[in-house]
């Protein structure tokens, strides 16, 4: 059995108060990871390209206020 397996059937074991709390945990470390990627992708330039683009826009009046 994978170690992905075995989490699956943990997961699936657990009682609905402890999948209640996974679930919760789940979604804060997947916030923290998609936090950390931003940081990275935005440090290294990756997304210069897309601030480039976006203030291109406002320059030539593309953009409306929200």
């Amino acid at each position: 059995m994978t170690k992905l397996e075995k989490i699956q059937k943990s997961v699936r074991d657990l009682n609905p108060q402890e999948f209640s709390a996974f679930t919760e945990w789940f979604k804060v470390l997947r916030a923290e990871r998609w936090d950390q990627e931003f940081e990275t992708d935005a440090a290294s330039g990756k997304l210069d390209h897309f601030a480039g683009e976006a203030l291109a826009d406002f320059h030539a009046m593309k953009t409306k206020r929200l």
